[in-house]
């Protein structure tokens, strides 16, 4: 293609006078004409001021026995990150990605030098997925930065950082990052083939649209297929563990491929205390998920069906059940709940306190006094609401909260056959979930593997 040709073909697709932050810049090299395309607040300075120097200098019989752009960039572009291309409509996707691309008049092709930075925010701890004793960093909104954090801590040159774009439009820039010879190599070439199928025209909110492409379920299925973290060293460790750590541009989280439910309940603490004490604390968050999910749907059986439980017992039923019905106040309070966290989300940080101070009255003892709620149901749906961030996963928070609430009403109208019809119920939903390896999301349950089972629950040396 032409030195014009090429003009034309960018300038009707990208049309730069109609953007301001496309910027073609003409230049003069060695007496040749010669066009430079751009993103305004993508390149950096100083590095190309030191390249148009290099270039301006340039004289005819300089370039003159240069024809083709990969004798240019080898002879000279001063510069590490250049390639070369003959597609233009690769050389567009690549000026919108960042990179910036120059054209020479005489000279066949595109260079196209990778000398983008992007406004990123520092790396800092994330606020969700936080650590006692590991380290303080996080991933951002990078991609290049990510993959770095994780080649950081994984110096094994069996890591491969495989680069991808995907989406018709936006063109999205993701990598898979594993250790070649360690991952599954189906499991791989299953992600690789569901990644470059994708059908869609943009992805803006990237991880849930790539998540819900990869692997369909059932609408009113609530259980998370996949594992997100903001966490590099939690990440380094899974890719050790033979996973595959899928990172986004845009995004400061990775996704984790494959998992099944028993990675819900391990954490970046546990690799960080000493096995007794890491065994401990992953029992403990087992128990209070547990409880997270029967707590309420059991004592409003035990409150209607007080033989049920026994007389040692009795103490924790309510003396009086309020001006509401149990069940009404248990599902009134679930909802002021979620109610009051999604205000909290939405509110400045300057107003962050008050709001959850007034929150904390009416749900407690203004509410109690006026006879809607019975102490018992509001200290029950306090214990519940903590137990919830047992978990560092929203997804699986949400998860036990349908749970919950599917228990809740089933035992309002079955009683005792409603807890249990909806237990199994919960179990079998669980149990038609495969994952991306084919290993059934109960795993190591279904099917049942003693020693990925025992791993549940302890935290063995490690070897």
């Amino acid at each position: 293609m032409l030195y014009d040709e090429w003009i034309k073909e960018i300038d009707n697709g990208l049309m730069p006078e109609k953007s301001f932050d496309i910027i073609k810049r003409e230049l003069e090299i060695g007496g040749k004409r010669a066009v430079l395309y751009f993103i305004d607040g993508f390149i950096k300075d100083e590095v190309y001021e030191k390249i148009l120097e290099f270039l301006y200098s340039q004289t005819p019989d300089d370039i003159s026995g240069i024809r083709d752009m990969k004798d240019f960039s080898r002879l000279k572009m001063p510069y590490v990150e250049v390639q070369c291309s003959y597609d233009v409509e690769f050389v567009k996707t690549m000026i919108l990605s960042g990179p910036s691309v120059l054209l020479v008049d005489g000279i066949n092709g595109a260079l196209i030098a990778d000398t983008r930075t992007y406004p990123a925010r520092s790396i800092e701890e994330p606020q969700k997925d936080k650590s006692l004793r590991g380290s303080r960093d996080g991933f951002v909104e990078t991609l290049v930065m990510n993959t770095a954090m994780i080649r950081r801590r994984i110096r094994d040159s069996r890591l491969r950082m495989e680069y991808m774009q995907i989406g018709s439009d936006t063109k999205l820039d993701i990598a898979l990052a594993y250790l070649d010879g360690v991952a599954d190599g189906r499991v791989l070439e299953t992600v690789r083939k569901k990644l470059k199928g994708l059908d869609i025209r943009g992805i803006s909110m990237t991880q849930q649209a790539i998540a819900e492409k990869l692997q369909k379920t059932a609408f009113f299925n609530p259980f998370p297929k996949f594992k997100t973290t903001e966490r590099p060293d939690y990440a380094s460790g899974c890719i050790f563990d033979g996973r595959i750590v899928l990172i986004m541009d845009n995004s400061p989280s990775v996704m984790i491929i494959p998992i099944s439910l028993s990675d819900f309940f391990r954490e970046t603490d546990d690799y960080y205390f000493l096995p007794v004490v890491a065994s401990y604390t992953r029992i403990i968050r087992m128990i209070v998920s547990m409880a997270n999910i029967f707590a309420t749907p059991l004592y409003l059986l035990f409150a209607k069906f007080p033989d049920f439980l026994p007389e040692c017992l009795k103490f924790i039923l309510p003396e009086k059940s309020g001006d509401m019905p149990l069940f009404l106040q248990l599902l009134l309070l679930e909802l002021l709940v979620d109610g009051l966290r999604l205000a909290s989300l939405n509110t400045p940080d300057v107003l962050s306190n008050p709001l959850g101070i007034v929150g904390g009255l009416l749900l407690s003892e203004f509410a109690i006094n006026a006879g809607w709620f019975v102490p018992e149901t509001v200290l029950l749906t306090a214990f519940i609401t903590i137990a919830g961030f047992s978990l560092p996963s929203f997804e699986m928070g949400y998860a036990m909260k349908f749970e919950r609430l599917l228990l809740l009403v089933l035992t309002q109208l079955f009683g005792i056959w409603g807890i249990a019809g909806g237990t199994l119920l919960i179990f079998v939903c669980m149990l038609n979930i495969k994952t991306l390896s084919g290993r059934n999301y109960l795993y190591p349950l279904v099917p049942f593997n003693l020693k990925a089972f025992t791993e549940l629950f302890i935290r063995y040396p490690a070897k």
